[in-house]
């Protein structure tokens, strides 16, 4: 039977990567995006290595969590339609922003970067359990280690600094994603993170140059880390996608849930806040009153 897998930010760069790579394995792959012509560019660089099925393009803006819905709603009517199991969702989306500002009344990272995976993971549960076995891969970041840890509200105390508050929206999800392993348990629905370590892509072109991304105590030694930085996002994109192509596909995982994929493709101990059960019930708190599945 055709088994199908989604890939979000599927249109360029590691989506793109991994997207070619769940092809090659034998998925039928849907790239979301929100560029139309990106998007048919991809599917047509899919379509040139000779894949078992097609693939597809959905258009959403998943920084809109209204677009989010919509997408839900289309994957889950056309899998409950022709019956094709759900194998995989890769949640590859990610932005990083060097200034402020909102998407639906809310911070712009915190929006791309947990609520707009969390939401499309909720809405796709169901789904995923009737397709089971199936696989959730989100994609997580080395940034979390310098993330503040408090969930209060959206955001965080101080100021906006865009590299921290990139990483306190990625440990937001890791939590979020050991956690949702652990009560998808018994499903047959197993959930891991990866993290691609570092590739040249659109989002680290130019956003890393800017010092005002880092605190104030960070930002005298920014040259150095940032040149640390550049080094390890120097490579290409294929080789970033790996992690999560191997979360996705390798059997050697069957059975295995709540898994951090490092940048090397083999598992590695996740960030220990990540761990925390008051970190998880706080994002959890966060993500539901923010992102609720339904809407009034």
């Amino acid at each position: 039977m055709k088994r199908s897998a989604v890939v979000t930010a599927g249109t360029a760069g590691i989506g793109l990567e991994t997207a070619l790579g769940l092809a090659a394995a034998g998925f039928a792959v849907t790239v979301v995006g929100r560029n139309a012509d990106r998007g048919a560019r991809a599917v047509a660089r899919i379509g040139a290595t000779g894949p078992a099925h097609p693939a597809r393009f959905l258009r959403a803006d998943l920084a809109s969590l209204d677009e989010v819905r919509s997408l839900a709603d289309r994957i889950a009517t056309d899998h409950a339609a022709s019956g094709e199991p759900l194998a995989v969702l890769v949640n590859n989306v990610g932005a990083m922003f060097a200034d402020p500002h909102e998407h639906d009344g809310i911070e712009a990272s915190f929006v791309v970067n947990h609520l707009s995976p969390y939401l499309l993971t909720e809405l796709l549960r169901p789904t995923l359990v009737a397709s089971a076995p199936s696989r959730i891969v989100n994609v997580t970041s080395g940034a979390v280690a310098l993330a503040k840890r408090a969930f209060d509200a959206v955001e965080p105390p101080g100021g906006y600094y865009g590299f921290h508050w990139y990483g306190r929206a990625k440990l937001a999800n890791l939590a979020y994603t050991l956690d949702l392993a652990a009560r998808l348990d018994g499903t047959g629905v197993t959930v891991f993170a990866a993290d691609p370590g570092g590739a040249a892509t659109d989002m680290t072109a130019g956003t890393m140059a800017d010092p005002k991304i880092v605190s104030p105590g960070l930002r005298l030694l920014w040259p150095l880390v940032r040149r640390k930085f550049e080094r390890s996002t120097s490579g290409p994109a294929s080789v970033a996608a790996r992690p999560s192509i191997v979360a996705a596909t390798d059997e050697g995982l069957a059975g295995r849930t709540g898994v951090v994929i490092g940048a090397g493709a083999r598992p590695v101990t996740p960030f220990r806040w990540a761990t925390d059960h008051r970190v998880a019930e706080a994002v959890r708190r966060l993500s539901e009153r923010h992102a609720p599945l339904t809407t009034a």
